[in-house]
């Protein structure tokens, strides 16, 4: 599955453009914590990184991704979330939205966020959730689980990390007719399909996607594909 992840972002993101932070629904959120965090990391966010470009630490096992981030000012480097190469408490805002599902060892994975992060630093995550909803597109991009919601409570609560607020999240096709062709499309003509969801439904999903309508501790998840969490570190 490390290589399935491996080959999927190495070849989705050497043909595409990196989108600015401002675009996603996520920013009014980041620019609000980035004001007051003078270290920041983000892990995993290849050509959509949602953080602040300049003088942020990025983290990411692609290549073409890295090459990207690094000549807009961003501090690169190649490494995955299980194994990151940064001191102990070392920063105030930390993010990896999409990120956790895709590990093998998600403890270590979550272990090591709370590591690099100081006590009271915010932390931006994002996680599929219910078993129940996986279908093949899950497989396809390298996602190990999705997470029953007390499941990543307990996962984050062990590892000192405090969900404060949440919101429905994603930016996946609600149409199941088109997520089915999307993933034939993807299956059999891999090239191809990466390049018309660059320059076609990656634009087009951002267009409409709508604002992040965070609420106080843990939403409602029932039929809810996607969280957004933003935590805190004890």
């Amino acid at each position: 599955m490390d290589q399935v992840n491996q080959t999927f972002y190495d070849r989705l993101w050497s043909n595409a453009r990196l989108v600015e932070p401002e675009r996603f629904n996520t920013w009014p959120i980041v620019q609000a914590l980035s004001a007051t965090a003078n270290r920041r990391l983000e892990i995993g966010p290849g050509l959509r990184p949602r953080l602040p470009l300049a003088e942020t630490c990025f983290a990411d096992i692609s290549e073409p991704a890295l090459e990207a981030l690094a000549k807009r000012g961003g501090h690169t480097s190649r490494s995955a979330i299980d194994a990151l190469p940064f001191d102990d408490n070392e920063f105030d805002l930390v993010c990896a939205l999409d990120i956790i599902e895709h590990v093998a060892d998600d403890r270590s994975a979550v272990a090591e966020l709370a590591r690099v992060s100081r006590p009271g630093a915010s932390i931006l995550l994002s996680t599929p959730l219910h078993p129940e909803y996986w279908t093949p597109f899950d497989e396809i991009v390298g996602h190990y689980r999705r997470y029953r919601p007390e499941q990543l409570l307990e996962l984050l609560d062990e590892h000192d990390i405090v969900v404060e607020r949440s919101a429905i999240f994603g930016m996946k096709p609600r149409s199941s007719w088109l997520l089915d062709f999307g993933m034939w499309f993807l299956k059999t003509h891999p090239k191809t399909a990466m390049r018309y969801y660059n320059r076609l439904f990656m634009p087009l999903a951002l267009k409409r996607q709508p604002a992040l309508e965070l609420v106080d501790g843990w939403i409602d998840t029932e039929g809810v594909d996607e969280v957004f969490l933003l935590c805190r570190k004890r």
